[in-house]
């Protein structure tokens, strides 16, 4: 809402009319501490919307970060190399030999 110069002088004018020239501070106090009253109500709210709706957001962009640092860990060609790829055992067995490469193995026997 916007007032031109002449609408506020008419307004002045008015009031000035209405009240007299001896309430006129009087009245301008008040209305200023309206003002500054209403402003910080709207403030009040204003942080207490941000906070309300904030929360769930912030929450759920922490859980978006979350999933995404294990996304960046997760290869599952590591899992599927580590299964073909045999890694020396530490037992104390001895390691089987392939019957291709084993001089003493006859095969299976018929009878």
């Amino acid at each position: 809402m916007e007032l031109s110069i002449g609408e506020m002088a008419l307004i002045a004018v008015a009031i000035v009319v209405l009240f007299g020239p001896d309430k006129l501070p009087q009245i301008a106090r008040d209305l200023g501490a309206g003002v500054r009253k209403m402003r910080g109500a709207v403030e009040d709210i204003k942080t207490e919307i941000m906070k309300e709706t904030d929360n769930p957001v912030s929450e759920i962009k922490r859980e978006i970060e979350k999933v995404k640092d294990a996304a960046k860990d997760f290869n599952p060609m590591k899992d599927i190399e580590k299964d073909i790829v045999t890694e020396p055992s530490t037992t104390n067995e001895p390691p089987k030999i392939k019957p291709a490469d084993d001089e003493t193995y006859e095969g299976p026997v018929s009878r």
